[in-house]
């Protein structure tokens, strides 16, 4: 059954996720079609978070496959377990057991270790896998990743092909830190992440920061979108954000105006390098707080 974009939104806010407009019609032609879907945006935005919060409105296990330079296959699918196995011949072979019969034992599934991929595809109930910064993998596992999207099966010598049992819903998550290939793209969804405005923001964190005032949350969001248009290194995202919310609850701040020194000392919650943090001076933040109502 077909569910409407706001009955979506409505979901996703239920487990504490505030959607942008865009992003419920995404997740819904993403479970029409079965199709994966690439978030992209600057790291910080929540991309992983639709993810956690996807399979929290379906009930569903959450699958994680971090990427990084140099993943290969074998770890991103499964490994033998090869200390078990090692155990298993020596003890077979002081039991005089027949040398053929130990060496097909010892590929049984008992010693298989599943990494995400595998776990993905041999779950019965329908998972979310969240491939997350894809576009930190190399050329050549990203063509690996693409023949599993389409087919959603593996062959492992020892043991044959394994097909899934159900298909999961995925996620793939880029920083574009390298350009994805066009055949990747072909393959999935697409959905842009950008810095939620002041307004979202604020929703933001509502949701997320026990206690905290809707003034005071409202000048948090403006004062970080101040920040953001500062020329930073890291530009600071939503964790950060919360981050620095939740430290000014736990400070009893109910207006930023109300102690700037506590203000321009807790900006390190989202000043995250040496460079920005000099580079932002008192003046910067007394100028940029001024802009806060």
């Amino acid at each position: 059954m077909t569910v409407s974009r706001e009955l979506f939104m409505q979901r996703l806010a239920a487990v504490d996720y505030v959607a942008d407009r865009e992003l419920p019609i995404a997740l819904q032609l993403m479970e029409m079609l079965g199709r994966p879907l690439l978030l992209e945006g600057e790291a910080g935005v929540g991309k992983t978070e639709v993810a956690k919060a996807l399979a929290a409105v379906h009930g569903a296990a959450l699958i994680r496959l971090q990427c990084y330079e140099g993943l290969d296959q074998s770890t991103a699918l499964y490994e033998w377990n090869y200390q078990r196995q090692l155990l298993a011949i020596r003890a077979r072979e002081v039991a005089g057991a027949d040398p053929d019969v130990v060496e097909r034992d010892i590929f049984a599934e008992r010693f298989l270790l599943e990494r995400p991929l595998l776990a993905a595809i041999r779950r019965s109930d329908r998972p979310v896998l969240l491939i997350d910064e894809v576009d930190r993998a190399d050329e050549e596992f990203e063509a690996f990743l693409l023949e599993l999207l389409s087919d959603f099966q593996v062959s492992i010598p020892e043991l044959g092909t394994i097909k899934a049992q159900s298909i999961p819903r995925v996620v793939l998550t880029s920083n574009s830190t390298r350009d994805l290939s066009d055949a990747l793209r072909r393959r999935c969804l697409y959905h842009y992440l950008d810095y939620p405005d002041v307004e979202r923001e604020t929703r933001i964190i509502l949701a997320r920061v026990p206690g905290i005032a809707t003034a005071l949350a409202m000048q948090i969001a403006r004062m970080v979108e101040g920040v953001r248009q500062e020329e930073l290194r890291k530009v600071p995202g939503v964790a950060e954000t919360l981050d620095w919310a939740a430290a000014l609850v736990g400070l009893d701040v109910k207006n930023l105006h109300d102690d700037p020194e506590t203000i321009y000392d807790t900006l390190r919650c989202l000043l995250k390098t040496q460079e920005d943090r000099s580079r932002f001076s008192r003046e910067v933040a007394t100028r940029l707080l001024g802009k806060v109502a």
